[in-house]
């Protein structure tokens, strides 16, 4: 090959070590400019050129941003290979990129899950995933359930065992956080090469993170993206493009979650707090159910001093398949309100549930609120609100008007058995077509039900002084106005 033929394959030492590691099954990166988008151009030419016949696939959730990211710009496909173009070794047409030994590089976008049957009889060597948060967990097995090794040629020595791979590269946040963080974050340490179960692929994966220090090329390029960063303004919005931490979101719904204010260590509820529940029906989703205490003012023994009329989220029962994100139980009603009476204590004095109004409709038989009843468990329709409008109040600002709440005093707490709540709510996003909503299409069922729970108590916070003389410890009487930094609507 000629010295005019000849383009720049340099890889960092991270990159580097995605691109030789034995894993199958890669997530690349978590900071922003960590070099992912590079890492697989680069590691798909070389594949190409030193494996003929190779297929290989990458992949972005829309068009605009695999043409922006991948095709043009001074690192995209049509500058790395240009002196292979000249020289008639490479050839560019649309979004296919030719190989002289028979090699291709397909660029996709599958925007929707209908999309992905596009590709149902694609025989895929290599599948490059640019963004993975961006894609919906239904999307990425589908996609991996095509690589395989049908049509594979005969490998180099030192490839041999590495093929058919998947390399995914993203940062935290979007649609697919929570998947993806349970997938490849959570539960191993990094750079740990895992042999998957059948159920979950059966390949050997991997997460490698990534900084902005591990693309030494982003910072000679641009010597300020460090700072730019610094200057997003919202402190979880840095960490997560900074640092990529996967327990903060981008563009969070609830930035104003903090685990150190909203959640605390199990106690024992005193039985005379009113008590309520509420409810997200699901089947082939979860459902959720959410049993709550109205705290009159309360210092819990070596934790926070929860405020007056604070909604204490004490129990969940969260119907998820296990091991699975966002897969129901398929539980009958019966089955679900038998569940539900056998996670009650006798003495436990419920003394109103709410629930999602679907169950209360008609279809030709009894309602699914009749059947609950049958069992023994009642339901009123909650209020579903999702946002507000001509001066109606909106479910999702009730919830955030209970996190914020007075003076950095959360008026919603939940106690860290609630892992569920926890691992969700933190997590959702807003809807781009509709800012003021959240993303549906994200796991938000117990979030749903946090929003019946607090619609079920709508309130507003009005100004007080700054509290005095709070009990040490034991129980507030509910009479007092000391501690009435709120008041319900």
């Amino acid at each position: 090959m000629s010295q005019q033929a000849e383009i720049d394959v340099e890889l960092h030492e991270k990159q580097t070590i995605a691109y030789e590691s034995q894993a199958t099954e890669i997530l690349y990166g978590g900071a922003a400019g960590g070099g992912k988008s590079f890492l697989m151009r680069i590691a798909a030419i070389i594949w190409c050129s030193r494996i003929p016949g190779l297929q290989v696939y990458l992949f972005r959730r829309i068009t605009k941003d695999l043409v922006k990211n991948h095709i043009e710009g001074p690192k995209g496909f049509r500058a790395l290979l240009a002196p292979w173009v000249k020289c008639g070794f490479v050839q560019i047409v649309d979004k296919e990129i030719r190989f002289w030994n028979d090699s291709k590089i397909y660029l996709c976008h599958c925007e929707h899950e209908k999309n992905m049957y596009d590709f149902d009889g694609a025989e895929i060597h290599v599948l490059l995933i640019d963004e993975l948060t961006h894609f919906t967990e239904k999307i990425y097995r589908f996609l991996r359930g095509r690589v395989r090794a049908v049509g594979l040629p005969e490998l180099p020595d030192d490839l041999k065992g590495c093929f058919p791979r998947i390399i995914c590269g993203t940062n935290p946040g979007n649609i697919g956080h929570l998947w993806v963080k349970k997938t490849f974050i959570d539960n191993c340490d990094p750079l740990e090469i895992r042999k998957m179960d059948d159920d979950e692929g059966g390949m050997y994966r991997q997460f490698i993170p990534a900084l902005l220090e591990d693309n030494p090329s982003m910072l000679k390029d641009d010597p300020t993206y460090r700072a730019k960063l610094k200057g997003l303004g919202s402190k979880a919005l840095v960490r997560a493009k900074l640092k990529g931490d996967w327990d903060v979101v981008e563009g969070a719904y609830f930035d104003c979650w903090d685990k150190e204010r909203h959640t605390v260590r199990p106690f024992r509820i005193p039985e005379n707090w009113m008590r309520f529940r509420a409810f997200d029906w699901g089947s082939a989703k979860p459902f959720s159910v959410g049993w709550y205490a109205v705290c009159p003012g309360y210092q819990v023994h070596e934790g926070p001093y929860i405020q007056k009329d604070c909604l204490v989220k004490y129990r969940e029962w969260y119907g998820c398949k296990q091991g699975k994100t966002d897969v129901g139980l398929k539980m009958t009603v019966e089955q679900v309100a038998q569940g539900i009476i056998d996670r009650e204590s006798e003495k436990e004095d419920i003394q109103y549930s709410v629930a999602d109004p679907a169950i209360f409709a008609q279809d030709g038989g009894p309602s699914m609120s009749e059947r609950f009843a049958n069992k023994g468990v009642y339901f009123m329709k909650a209020d579903n609100k999702r946002v507000g409008a001509s001066g109606h109040i909106g479910g999702w600002d009730q919830v955030r008007a209970r996190f914020v709440g007075i003076d950095g005093k959360p008026m919603i707490v939940f106690f860290t058995t609630c892992k569920d709540s926890i691992r969700t709510i933190p997590a959702l996003i807003h809807d781009e077509n509709r800012p003021e909503d959240l993303n549906s299409d994200m796991e938000d069922h117990a979030a749903d039900e946090t929003r019946y729970a607090c619609m079920s108590r709508p309130w507003t916070p009005i100004d007080v002084e700054e509290e005095e003389d709070k009990p040490k410890d034991g129980y507030q009487d509910s009479d007092s106005e000391e501690h009435g930094a709120w008041r319900l609507i």
